[in-house]
């Protein structure tokens, strides 16, 4: 699944061609996403200038005068630029076609992503309970310390909780935990307040680089220029249970931590 470094790349890949421009209509060939698109979509955005293209966890925000276009890219989707000529394939399911002669192409194999409309003061379920952006100055040690007393479940799970912090996905929780030398099972009501400084500013440090490099390359993802990500290269743990630890060579260990691949040094990690 595109994770939040995934997401914001997109945003940053389709937002030079898109901001500022007006939407000369919209194109849905397939409605049936996660949430069927709605029927009048193309009627609401039809004429509409884009405003800002913003990013809230892994939703992108496309602001117009009349509302806000909110898309999520689901398990395998992807939101591309093309040009006019390209014919779209078995599985480009919609098209924000701009004055400009841009193309804003959305591919989702499975269908899981969505397309829904905003109005100008609502505020959507889905974003109403999302804890805290995890690259804003909100974010810190002190904020994941308040929030864990008490919490009997594991530290990776609790990280992963988007009313916590939003975007810490399973391939960066992975990751922050072993540059903070935590282990993932931990009670996170067990953890100390100064550990948890050292795990936020880890998770930052993940998140920053990750964007930085176009996000990590997935086998369903690319960015908004369509090319994939290339932080995979850099991974300490994730997806290499069983191998040697890039620190101490211990062998990493593999387990399912709430449904997920953990894999975590027992060495380097306490």
């Amino acid at each position: 699944m595109p994770e939040l470094p995934e997401v914001e790349t997109t945003r940053r890949g389709v937002e030079p061609y898109c901001s500022g421009e007006r939407v000369r209509r919209l194109v849905v060939r397939e409605p049936r996403l996660r949430w069927p698109v709605p029927g009048q979509l193309p009627d609401l955005l039809r004429g509409q200038l884009i405003t800002a293209v913003e990013r809230r966890a892994k939703y992108l925000l496309f602001r117009t005068a009349a509302g806000t276009l909110l898309v999520h890219l689901g398990m395998s989707g992807s939101l591309r630029v093309v040009g006019p000529e390209q014919s779209p394939g078995k599985h480009d399911h919609i098209d924000i076609q701009l004055h400009n002669g841009a193309c804003l192409r959305y591919n989702d194999p499975r269908r899981f992503g969505c397309f829904l409309w905003l109005e100008p003061a609502e505020q959507h379920p889905l974003l109403r309970e999302l804890g805290p952006e995890p690259l804003s100055a909100e974010f810190d040690g002190e904020l994941l310390h308040g929030r864990s007393r008490g919490r009997r479940v594991p530290v990776k799970s609790f990280i992963m909780n988007g009313q916590v912090v939003v975007g810490v996905g399973n391939i960066y929780a992975n990751e922050a935990l072993f540059l903070a030398g935590i282990d993932p099972r931990r009670m996170a009501g067990r953890i100390s307040a100064a550990r948890y400084r050292v795990l936020a500013d880890r998770i930052k440090q993940v998140l920053t680089s990750a964007i930085e490099q176009g996000g990590t390359t997935l086998r369903d993802f690319v960015g908004g220029d369509g090319k994939p990500g290339y932080f995979a290269q850099q991974l300490y743990v994730y997806g290499r249970g069983g191998r040697p630890c890039k620190r101490c060579g211990a062998t990493l260990r593999e387990s399912r931590l709430g449904q997920r691949t953990t894999v975590f040094c027992v060495t380097c990690q306490r």
